[in-house]
């Protein structure tokens, strides 16, 4: 027949797990005594720690269902129509292809290239234009003549 399982060691793991149980048991003894176990620390609207309650009366009810998680759909979303922009042709290259218009509301300078023209342009013509975003800011596309 074999011998006992039980070694030295799992005897002393055992008994240092018997004693932190009786241990933990013993403080929580201690804490019922000394009135510690009914202590509630509670956050007020400020984000502080206090010991008393919040006042129910300055509670604020919260309707779940008002509460919007994410993005809106797009139907749901009101689009702003294109209006066109108007502006004055400061400088345009013909044969580099780009220039500016400088914006007839704000006095902005926005970047037009060959490539956004609908007709020809030259300078001090005045032109309608929508702003798209470019690699240095925004272009004016989409240019044609009033």
């Amino acid at each position: 027949m074999a011998g006992s399982q039980e070694t030295f060691g799992k005897k002393e793991r055992e008994k240092k797990r018997l004693k932190k149980k009786q241990d933990k048991l013993l403080k929580k003894e201690e804490r019922k005594a000394s009135g510690q176990e009914s202590m509630f620390v509670y956050v007020d609207e400020y984000g502080q720690l206090t010991d008393t309650p919040p006042d129910p009366s300055r509670k604020i009810k919260v309707d779940a269902a008002s509460i919007e998680i994410g993005i809106p759909k797009k139907e749901d979303r009101v689009e702003e129509p294109d209006v066109p922009n108007e502006g004055k042709v400061s400088f345009f290259d013909t044969s580099k292809g780009f220039g500016f218009i400088i914006d007839a509301k704000t006095q902005e300078k926005f970047f037009v290239h060959v490539s956004g023209l609908l007709e020809e342009i030259k300078e001090n013509d005045k032109v309608t234009y929508e702003l798209e975003k470019g690699l240095k800011g925004l272009n004016a596309v989409r240019v044609k003549k009033i």
